[in-house]
């Protein structure tokens, strides 16, 4: 399948699924990064799922995309653009309908899969707008309530499902970031799953396998 001219740069896996609207997973790299790594994932998952890998829209010096912009300040320390992040978001819930439409996808059957920056707005995208995800795979991020759009507490969370993990030795993300987040999924009624492996920043083998039985069951 060729990809259309969408509002975001993506690659794409077609589904094997020939007659019907396919299931569909759209994928959001890290800081820095680009769409072809996680793409590296497609050929190990479910044959029946579009996979569609997304390019952030802020391109980097001298290479590699950001979702927004992480500043490091000699007085403030590291801090994020949420108000980029916010745009993000809202790109990404276009792109979604948008791909959904253009691909002939199911728009009822939704996965999103983040890493990184990429799961900070996976988990943004899904508690702002949960009518739109089915699931999410949130791996090595955390939830920044700041990027949440404001009456997001009021919507009904308890169709979505969520699979979360992190690396017990992350140096980018601490662990403790991403631990708040069970407490705050119950407080929304979301089915959810949290595991540690003990890794830095980055996706173990048994982490990809966990997380790929986790997403069999929830297509």
């Amino acid at each position: 399948m060729t990809t259309a001219p969408l509002s975001l740069e993506h690659i794409i896996r077609p589904s094997t699924i020939k007659e019907g609207k396919a299931p569909v997973l759209f994928m959001f790299h890290g800081y820095g990064s680009n769409e072809e790594d996680l793409f590296s994932f497609a050929p190990e998952l479910p044959e029946e799922l579009c996979v569609i890998s997304v390019r952030a829209p802020y391109p980097m010096e001298p290479c590699g995309n950001a979702w927004y912009a992480i500043n490091f300040d000699a007085q403030q320390g590291k801090w994020s653009d949420d108000e980029q992040a916010k745009e993000s978001r809202d790109k990404i819930i276009s792109f979604i309908d948008e791909a959904c439409t253009t691909y002939g996808l199911d728009a009822e059957r939704v996965t999103i899969l983040g890493f990184s920056q990429g799961t900070i707005l996976s988990y943004a995208v899904a508690l702002s707008y949960p009518e739109k995800i089915k699931n999410v795979i949130a791996l090595s991020g955390y939830i920044n309530e700041a990027i949440l759009k404001e009456g997001y507490e009021n919507k009904d969370h308890s169709t979505i499902a969520i699979y979360a993990s992190h690396g017990q030795v992350d140096q980018v993300i601490p662990p403790e970031w991403a631990q708040r987040a069970p407490l705050f999924l119950e407080n929304l009624n979301i089915d959810h799953v949290y595991e540690e492996f003990p890794v830095g920043h980055g996706v173990a083998p048994q982490n990809f396998y966990s997380f790929k039985k986790w997403l069999e069951s929830k297509i």
